[in-house]
């Protein structure tokens, strides 16, 4: 891991991945900020970090830009895979909940959302 000048290690791993000694950060937050054309001052402004803490990152990615780039790769890759997992399991749930009758006493409220949903085209 990259050194600070104090010696102590300013990347560290951890259940995370890559991660800003210190902080919660990891070095893909970093790399989802460059990627949308952050500058190191924007990110500096965004982020809770040092001056040093930016540079030590950074230069990591620089210094190990093939591995941190695969490793990133796989994190966006398991995200994505997750985020899809989620959006259909609630398509599932919505789906179960828009089924379900009205509750004791609403049935007049649920039969004008209906009706207006009829007249906006939405389903109903």
């Amino acid at each position: 891991m990259t050194s600070a000048s104090n010696g102590q290690a300013s990347i560290i791993r951890t259940e995370r991945g890559l991660t800003i000694a210190g902080t919660r950060i990891t070095l893909y937050d970093v790399m989802d900020h460059l990627a949308a054309g952050w500058t190191p001052k924007l990110i500096l402004n965004w982020l809770p970090l040092t001056e040093e803490q930016l540079q030590a990152a950074l230069s990591y990615i620089d210094t190990n830009r093939t591995a941190v780039e695969a490793e990133y790769q796989a994190v966006l890759q398991a995200t994505q895979e997750m985020r899809e997992y989620w959006e259909e399991k609630n398509r599932e749930r919505l789906a179960q909940i828009a089924k379900l009758p009205p509750k004791p006493g609403q049935e007049e409220v649920y039969a004008k959302l209906q009706t207006w949903k009829a007249k906006l085209g939405l389903t109903a």
